[in-house]
């Protein structure tokens, strides 16, 4: 028997996968069945279970998607010379967040994995590690910034950065549960909030 490639194992994978994240933005977590995602993948019970033993192993999946991409966007925004201004950082990083609010984004099912993590404790182990890892990166950047003069010396890189960080998932939630603000009227608050007064 001929053996199934690399690429083929990913794409059936890749195929579940989409099928349970339309099912999940459509229905829930938990209002989903392993079923509803067996039917929507047009796949066996068996070619499902194989990849996916069970729904919190596809929720693990899902979230892992969810997050990869932002992990990637916020370290890409520390490396980039010269260090952007802190505002400018922001508005990039809201920028990816803008195309994964829509129907076809990633970003709505966030929510529900925030609520999952409730019930899930290896979720919320997942989740706890992965906002941690964001977390560095935005104090990253307050690094930078303290070097260049923008963020007084004294702060707290750690502090400014978990502060910083919080306006990304504020932006998306509202934008979702909302359909506002905008991107160009959030960071004109933020601009207003950040501008310090002259001595």
């Amino acid at each position: 028997m001929p053996r199934v490639s690399d690429e083929h194992l990913a794409a059936r994978r890749q195929q579940i996968l989409d099928a349970a994240r339309r099912c999940f933005l459509r229905d829930g977590f938990h209002n989903t069945s392993m079923q509803d995602v067996i039917a929507e993948a047009g796949l066996s019970v068996g070619a499902v279970y194989r990849y996916f033993p069970s729904k919190n192993d596809l929720i693990t999946s899902i979230a892992q998607s969810v997050i990869g991409g932002a992990d990637e966007v916020f370290a890409e925004l520390v490396a980039v010379e010269p260090p952007l201004p802190l505002v400018e950082a922001l508005d990039r990083a809201l920028s990816y967040v803008d195309t994964q609010t829509g129907p076809d984004g990633v970003l709505p099912l966030a929510i529900q994995v925030w609520s999952e993590t409730q019930r899930d404790p290896a979720l919320a182990e997942f989740v706890k590690a992965t906002y941690a890892g964001f977390r560095r990166h935005f104090a990253a950047l307050v690094r930078r910034a303290q070097q260049v003069g923008e963020v007084p010396a004294d702060a707290d890189p750690e502090a400014v950065g978990a502060a910083l960080f919080a306006l990304v998932p504020g932006y998306f939630m509202q934008r979702i549960l909302t359909g506002a603000p905008d991107r160009h009227t959030y960071l004109a608050g933020v601009r207003t909030l950040l501008a310090r007064p002259a001595r």
